[in-house]
């Protein structure tokens, strides 16, 4: 085995050799926790899906969540179970799901895969991909409303429930609110859109979505494709600790979701639906 090569697993983390080398100091060599890195196949009816690089741990969460955000499941009835690959081609079956759904779901591969190519493409973008996404998710219409207090609390309630990124460093996380500001479910991922993917998928398997009066919060900046997960699972307020981006904000005002930015160091910015953060 290289020695250099992390190594001794664990529920997130993997111990790692390190050389560190201080400042006006000789340097020394130790062990390093950094946040583990692997691949997750997620197959349907034993098809493959789709591939995604992930932190080990709620990876059912993960796939239902990935399935039911991109529209291919509804209803908590469309899954019968979510199992490891005990067999067959995969070299490393910690590293494969298969996703068993009900025999009334119709589910054609050939247009899935389609459906990821068009959101991936340069053809797909703008306008066209906020259409494209109120074909599966509608806009949404809520009276919602949250304090300024409340949000201004809610950064340090998301990294007090971060045990992973504790030990690494080298997590995001996605926390899910209730109005007076309290803890849902919060989960970590090397990935914003998987940790937000557990999030959704937590709520699919306990049959709690929609999330009509809950408020998503993630640790990095807001993309189009978290608004889309939101959308999805009709969290009507977002908010990320750093920036948008330009297509997230263009998805949110046409989608009835209010996003919040740079909610950090005692502020945030709101940029679309501001009514809904009142005192």
């Amino acid at each position: 085995m290289n020695p250099h090569r992390p190594s001794e697993r664990a529920v997130g983390g993997t111990q790692t050799k390190v050389w560190s080398w201080p400042e006006d100091a000789p340097p020394h060599s130790g062990t390093d926790t950094v946040a583990r890195e692997e691949p997750l196949e997620i197959r349907v009816r034993g098809q493959s899906v789709a591939v995604t690089m992930r932190t080990p741990g709620q990876d059912e969460e993960l796939a239902a969540g990935f399935l039911y955000t991109e529209g291919l499941i509804r209803n908590r009835d469309d899954v019968t179970g979510i199992s490891f690959c005990r067999q067959g081609e995969a070299t490393d079956h910690t590293n494969t799901l298969n996703v068993f759904l009900n025999a009334a779901v119709e589910f054609d591969l050939e247009r899935v895969t389609r459906h990821f190519y068009a959101s991936s493409s340069c053809g797909l973008c703008g306008k066209a991909s906020i259409d494209s996404i109120h074909q599966l998710f509608p806009p949404i219409q809520s009276d919602t409303r949250i304090s300024p207090s409340t949000l201004l609390a809610l950064p340090d309630r998301l990294r007090a429930a971060q045990p992973i990124f504790d030990a690494t460093g080298g997590l995001h996380a996605a926390g899910l609110f209730d109005l007076d500001g309290k803890p849902i479910c919060v989960r970590e991922d090397v990935g914003r859109h998987n940790a937000v993917d557990k999030v959704v998928g937590a709520g699919f398997l306990g049959n709690t979505l929609p999330y009509a009066d809950r408020i998503l919060l993630v640790s990095g900046r807001a993309s189009f494709e978290i608004m889309q997960k939101a959308l999805a699972a009709r969290i009507p307020i977002l908010a990320a600790l750093s920036a948008p981006s330009s297509l997230a904000v263009e998805a949110a005002i046409d989608s009835g979701q209010t996003l919040i930015g740079f909610l950090r160091d005692h502020s945030f910015k709101v940029y679309s639906h501001p009514t809904r953060v009142s005192s």
